[in-house]
C-alpha cells in the first residue's frame, strides 16, 4: 500500500529478481528460488510487505539486514515477549506508526495483552520483574544513547549475557528501522492499531 505522501515506493513485481528474492529468503529462512513470486497472492508474496518491498530496492543491503534482523526475531536468546515489549516502546518513543502497528499484531502471539499494550502506552508504571527491567533500560539507551554499567549488569545477571546483548542490537535495529520508515514515510497498513500519544 502507498501514499502520495510516501517518498519512497516498493519495488514493482517487474522488477523483482534473483537478488531480490535472495534478499527476502534472507528473513524467511528460504533460498530465493522457494520465495514466493512477487503478485502470487500467496501468503509471503513479497507484494504484501511494504517494508520488504522498500529493502528491495537495495538487495544486497537488505539481505545483511534481513539476515541479522531474522536472527533477532526468530532465532536469539532474548525471550520473545520482552523483545516486542521492547520494540514497542522504540516505536512508541520514535513516533513510527508502521512499526507499532506491525509490533501490536505481532505481541499478541508473544503473551502480550491488550491491557499490556495498554499500560505500555501510559509508560513503566503497570510493569514489574524483567519486564520492567527491559522496559526502563530501553528508555535509558533511548534517552543518553547507551546503558548506564549499572543497568547492563542488572540485564546480563536476569536475562545472561548473550539476551542482554541481542537486547541491545533489538533496540538499535529498531530505532534505525523507525528513521528509515518514517524517512520513507512508510504508511501503517491499514487496519493496525495506532500510535498512541
Amino acid at each position: 500500500m502507498t501514499t502520495p505522501e510516501q517518498r519512497l515506493q516498493p519495488l514493482p513485481a517487474e522488477q523483482w529478481g534473483d537478488a531480490e528474492y535472495a534478499a527476502f529468503g534472507a528473513l524467511l529462512g528460504l533460498p530465493g528460488d522457494q520465495v514466493p513470486r512477487a503478485g502470487s497472492g500467496e501468503p509471503f508474496d513479497p507484494l504484501r510487505f511494504d517494508i520488504i518491498g522498500l529493502l528491495a530496492r537495495h538487495p544486497k543491503m537488505a539481505r545483511t539486514f534481513l539476515t541479522f534482523n531474522g536472527f533477532l526475531l526468530q532465532r536469539g536468546e532474548l525471550p520473545a515477549r520482552l523483545r516486542e515489549l521492547v520494540i514497542l516502546r522504540v516505536a512508541q518513543t520514535r513516533r513510527s506508526a508502521y512499526e507499532w502497528g506491525q509490533h501490536v499484531r505481532m505481541a499478541e502471539r508473544h503473551d502480550i495483552t491488550a491491557d499490556d499494550i495498554t499500560r505500555l502506552a501510559a509508560g513503566n508504571e503497570g510493569f514489574e520483574g524483567t519486564d520492567r527491567l527491559v522496559l526502563e533500560a530501553a528508555d535509558e539507551m533511548l534517552a543518553k544513547g547507551h546503558a548506564r554499567w549499572e543497568t547492563w549488569q542488572a540485564l546480563t545477571d536476569t536475562l545472561g549475557e548473550h539476551a542482554a546483548m541481542e537486547f541491545i542490537f533489538v533496540v538499535g535495529v529498531y530505532v534505525l528501522s523507525a528513521m528509515a520508515f518514517e524517512t520513507w514515510r512508510l504508511p501503517p497498513v491499514p487496519g493496525s492499531a495506532p500510535l498512541p500519544d
